[in-house]
């Protein structure tokens, strides 16, 4: 079969009835999957694997990607209205997407994402298409020092670029990487910070930890100011959003298309692609686009980006697994055993005699990414409203949707411990100023980058250093840093120039605009605390670890000891600007700590906390209940009408959701009876 054959062929397979029913199906799940927080890709394929079994190889792939493809499209709607990663392949649409949402302007940014969303799902099949004959040397190439390399890459990039001081952008992600070491250690067996709670020996988990760091912060910001998303009126805002976020993406064509590139290529790196792409795709945007001083307050061109890079990814991490049997992620490792249902077996053959079958995989992106991009285009201005909702209506559901997101996996109380714990770290984070996406970056890389590290020093020794791909990635951390301390010094003079202009002309302060980026403006006063806390973690890791044998102990060690210099640096940084604050010659940026807003966040903080004490007393389904009435009452001050059918909807949601669709085992007190015979 030729190579045209093939490409021909496959497009056969996935048109021949059932297989678009069941691929539109999939479609329908995965935009449900991706949209609600928690839920994501992988739970959704897990899902479905089982109703693979007895179907057609076309058909059941048609189904099976069909939901894969698209969640990384949908993913887009929490991310841009709530501030809140879909999944984690869209943090870096936070940064740009969500101030866009604060200023009435969600609908452009969910046109623009969709899309390049769509461009770049098809873009890159095609790339990866064309590929096939050419990538396999590429891939192989690729070691644990390649890997290691373009690990410390990605964490550059999102340390530099997600926040105002390099300083805390860099610590923030060596404590995301200290916290990956949590649990048996890789090399040793050792059990390391596990402080005595056997639900930490597997890890952390990663979507209570991620819901924790980015939903609590904002839910509780809705909920204390009570206010709307946007800033401003429906009335104040331009129309045509939808329609003036598609004209964006026409405008900067030529930057989905690179983006898209970085997509496909940096996905087809086994086991680390999907972790880095967006973030690889945002910094480059950032420093290749010119007039970049908007990126992080609203640009549209930083929607753009990743959007593009994270769809097209979805391609670039096929060709691993199909070809090498490699899964370029935990949805590939999915997928193979849907390869395996299907009595096929992943290998060279799959580039060779059974190429339509891939094809039929790629033409199944293509349509799939089409199909649900063009959905919600449609319904993407609708959804946008939510941002003027009232903060009270929508709290108490986005705090169940989040509670219950975080449950689903183990089904364990220590779920909802990490929600609570980074919930108010990510709060005081936030506070501060501290960026917190290289938090999750280095906890998603950080087993990734231990093993790399412990393999490449025992096969390669010091001659990791010297590969021809670790020295580009290594010329390529410099650039990034470079760059990252060039933009900085330009926006310092920047803001003293305008300090200068505000004490000639005898201005207040708050009549310059300043720069602000990720994490709010900077607040010294509640940013030295981090600071300090960090310190003392850092040094307690380094310590706790000597005890440990050296497989076990020198990645965590290396990274205490770079965390420890860097938050120093950053409590230096804090210091200063508070003593700043107090001599009045602070920058306009720098804030002092708002009492009352921080008094009743912890008031706020202490009703969450409440919901996991009731928990243990009547059981999770009435605690969620309870919350629900009692915060509409109290907090919101709605009537009895209201708070009944807004209850009402909550049970229906409950049970349908979280009995039907994603079954959980629901946590009842040994001495009440169950809810759920």
């Amino acid at each position: 079969m030729t190579f045209m054959e093939a490409v021909l062929d496959g497009l056969r397979l996935v048109l021949v009835w059932p297989a678009p029913g069941y691929m539109m199906l999939g479609v329908a799940i995965g935009m449900f999957f991706g949209a609600v927080p928690g839920l994501g890709g992988l739970v959704g394929m897990a899902i479905i694997l089982p109703f693979t079994f007895g179907m057609e190889p076309n058909v059941a792939f048609a189904f099976i990607l069909g939901m894969y493809a698209v969640t990384t499209t949908a993913d887009t709607l929490s991310s841009v209205l709530l501030g809140i990663p879909g999944t984690a392949a869209s943090q870096a649409t936070i940064l740009d997407g969500y101030p866009m949402a604060q200023r009435g302007e969600a609908s452009r940014a969910l046109g623009a994402a969709y899309t390049v969303s769509m461009i770049g799902g098809v873009l890159g099949a095609v790339f990866l298409a064309i590929s096939i004959p050419i990538i396999r040397p590429v891939i192989l190439a690729f070691s644990e020092p390649e890997l290691f390399a373009l690990a410390v890459l990605g964490l550059t990039m999102v340390a530099s670029l997600s926040g105002k001081s390099i300083f805390k952008g860099t610590a923030a992600a060596c404590f995301g990487l200290m916290l990956a070491t949590v649990g048996f250690a890789e090399f040793g067996g050792v059990r390391r910070f596990w402080f005595e709670q056997n639900f930490l020996l597997e890890g952390i988990p990663i979507v209570p930890y991620v819901l924790g760091l980015f939903a609590i912060p904002e839910i509780l910001e809705l909920a204390v100011r009570n206010t709307s998303i946007s800033r401003v009126q429906p009335e104040e805002v331009e129309t045509g959003g939808i329609i003036n976020g598609m004209k964006d993406a026409g405008k900067n064509w030529w930057l989905g298309i690179r983006c898209t590139f970085i997509g496909v290529y940096v996905g087809m790196i086994p086991g680390l692609g999907g972790s880095i792409v967006d973030w690889v795709a945002y910094g480059h945007a950032s420093q290749s686009e010119k007039n970049n001083e908007n990126f992080g307050k609203g640009d549209v061109r930083g929607v753009i980006a990743p959007e593009a890079a994270n769809n097209a990814m979805k391609g670039g991490a096929l060709l691993p697994t199909i070809a090498f049997a490699i899964p370029g992620s935990a949805s590939m490792a999915i997928l193979l055993s849907a390869f395996f249902i299907q009595g096929l077996e992943p290998g060279p053959q799959m580039l060779t005699e059974k190429l339509n079958v891939t094809f039929t995989l790629v033409w199944t992106l293509v349509l799939a990414n089409v199909a649900g991009a063009v959905i919600l285009l449609l319904w993407g201005s609708q959804a946008s409203k939510i941002t003027y909702l009232q903060g009270h209506i929508i709290v108490p559901a986005i705090m169940m949707v989040v509670f219950m997101g975080a449950w689903v996996g183990n089904g364990t109380l220590g779920n909802w411990i990490v929600l609570l714990v980074f919930g108010v770290i990510g709060y005081f984070m936030k506070l501060g100023g501290w960026p917190r996406p290289p938090i999750v970056l280095g906890f998603v890389l950080g087993k990734i980058m231990e093993e790399a590290m412990n393999l490449s020093m025992q096969v390669h020794g010091w001659g990791s250093f010297e590969r021809p791909i670790v020295l580009v990635v290594i010329a390529l951390i410099i650039l990034t840093i470079i760059l990252a301390v060039r933009k900085q010094q330009k926006k310092k003079a920047q803001q003293a120039e305008r300090l200068s202009a505000r004490d000639g002309a005898d201005e207040p302060a708050s009549t310059i605009p300043m720069v602000v980026e990720e994490g709010g403006k900077n607040c010294p006063t509640a940013s030295w605390p981090v600071s300090a806390l960090l310190i003392a973690m850092f040094v307690y890791c380094f310590v706790d670890a000597m005890q440990w044998s050296f497989g076990s102990r020198v990645f965590p060690q290396t990274v205490a000891t770079a965390g420890f210099l860097l938050a120093l640096g950053a409590l230096l940084f804090d210091l200063k600007g508070r003593a700043a604050l107090k001599a009045g010659t602070a920058a306009s940026d720098v804030v002092g700590v708002d009492k009352p807003y921080v008094l009743k966040s912890l008031y706020y903080l202490s009703w969450l906390i409440g919901i996991f004490v009731l928990t243990l007393g009547i059981g999770q389904f009435p605690a969620l209940l309870l919350f629900v009435i009692l915060y509409l009452k109290f907090w919101g001050n709605f009537g009895w009408k209201v708070i009944l059918i807004y209850t009402i909807c909550a049970v229906a949601f409950l049970l349908i959701m979280f009995n039907e669709i994603v079954p959980v085992l629901w946590y009842e007190p040994p001495h009440l009876p169950s809810f759920f015979v």
